[in-house]
């Protein structure tokens, strides 16, 4: 079972995080090969890999967990570039980010919009969107 999970959940991986995704998992294996394990069967092999919800759902309900916790911002960039990779707008990802803020506050969203601005501008696609105020 453990060899049909994994592999599940590495294809699972490579569809959302692609590269991103296999760079976690290789920075793991010198140090923590079994962490790598877990995230690709069980985050990816189990959980992504249920049917009731698509990808983009998934992915802005990632972005505002990892939101939400703050101290994430290298797992939020990898989710910001998998939101991008299954079909997520960059206005999409800066407004779900936004939509954080009377639930978690200014600073982790701040921070969250930092490392979507740093990831978008990696990407060269543009999220500029016109104000609402003054």
């Amino acid at each position: 079972m453990t060899n049909e999970r994994y592999k599940r959940g590495w294809d699972k991986l490579m569809q959302i995080d692609g590269e991103g995704g296999e760079r976690v998992i290789e920075s793991l294996k010198e140090i923590a090969p079994d962490l790598g394990t877990y995230i690709v069967e069980f985050a990816f092999g189990d959980i992504y890999s249920r049917d009731t919800l698509d990808a983009r759902q998934r992915q802005l309900i990632t972005l505002a967990a990892l939101t939400a916790q703050g101290g994430c911002e290298p797992q939020l960039g990898v989710h910001i570039n998998a939101s991008l990779n299954v079909g997520l707008t960059p206005r999409e990802v800066v407004e779900a980010i936004m939509h954080c803020v009377p639930y978690v506050g200014f600073p982790k969203v701040l921070n969250a919009i930092s490392v979507a601005k740093d990831v978008i501008a990696k990407r060269g696609v543009s999220a500029k969107q016109e104000s609402c105020g003054p």
